[in-house]
């Protein structure tokens, strides 16, 4: 059986007829007829009852089914990808990046790098740093953002941006003089809200507290310090997060102050070790550590 074939017969067993194989197939109904009758030939036997005008399949045409089916749905993924290929003679860009970065540092980066770039396409996706390993090791993904760095074989982690996690309370909480110190372990009052187990800064953040004699109680435990920064802006207790979720809090319901001893949080860039950047791809880089890196100054504590 020819592709030919096989693309008419899966067409008629899957709508019964040959007017409707032929519009499926945007053809005429004589070539559908034609087409079966020249399988029919090769094959050497017939696929189909004839039955005052219908089709009626024999049983060799439902085992031939089963097999071709999954050619069928192998050609309509080569099809597919011929469109995705056709439609990326516009340079396509893939990035991906953790919540965090993508919700504060990516809109004013993406609106500065547009200006140069105007017609290059840009596909923006939210993962966190497990996943994007995996985007970008199955090519799935051109570039990543994220505050890990994996230390993956076969993944180039780029430092673009560095700031300190910083302590973010509800307006009110400290005085303006005390906005302008570090505050440490000791420091902390009230409800806190803290990170899931498994989350590498939440972890850094005990290990902190405890190394100060101090060991905090949560009884609010969130996955996204979107959630956190949130909740401290709602009153709902203090929080220690990264720098980037503290500069896009709100100005007038959150207070920020660095915390101490200083734990540096870095963005990196990520990228597949066999994949180099295009030209496009590189100054979306470099408007996102220029954004980044005003993020990080707006957000200073004062």
């Amino acid at each position: 059986m020819r592709l030919r074939h096989i693309e008419v017969f899966h067409a008629i067993m899957q709508v019964g007829t040959i007017s409707g194989a032929a519009q499926v197939l945007h053809i005429s109904q004589p070539a559908v007829t034609k087409v079966l009758q020249h399988c029919e030939l090769q094959l050497g036997m017939p696929l189909f009852e004839r039955v005052r005008g219908k089709l009626y399949p024999k049983p060799e045409a439902h085992r031939l089914f089963a097999e071709t089916d999954k050619l069928h749905r192998d050609l309509q993924g080569i099809r597919r990808l011929a469109a995705s290929l056709k439609g990326r003679a516009v340079e396509t860009i893939r990035l991906v990046a953790t919540p965090t970065i993508a919700i504060s540092v990516l809109p004013q980066a993406m609106t500065v790098w547009r200006k140069q770039f105007a017609h290059t396409r840009c596909e923006l996706a939210t993962h966190h740093t497990s996943e994007i390993v995996h985007a970008l090791r199955l090519g799935e993904a051109d570039l990543a953002l994220s505050l890990q760095d994996p230390r993956h074989p076969g993944i180039v982690a780029e430092a673009i941006a560095e700031g300190v996690m910083t302590v973010i309370a509800p307006a009110g909480s400290w005085s303006e003089e005390a906005c302008a110190r570090p505050v440490s372990a000791d420091g902390l009052s009230g409800e806190l809200i803290g990170h899931a187990d498994n989350d590498p800064l939440g972890q850094l953040l005990v290990a902190a507290c405890e190394a100060q004699g101090v060991h905090p109680v949560f009884h609010t435990v969130v996955q996204t310090y979107q959630i956190a920064r949130s909740l401290v802006e709602a009153g709902a207790g203090m929080a220690v997060v990264d720098p980037f979720t503290a500069a896009s809090a709100h100005d007038g319901k959150v207070q920020r102050r660095a915390w101490a001893p200083a734990i540096p949080v870095q963005l990196f860039l990520l990228t597949a070790s066999h994949a180099p950047l295009s030209h496009g791809a590189r100054e979306l880089v470099a408007s996102i550590g220029a954004a980044a890196r005003q993020c990080l100054s707006h957000g200073a504590p004062s």
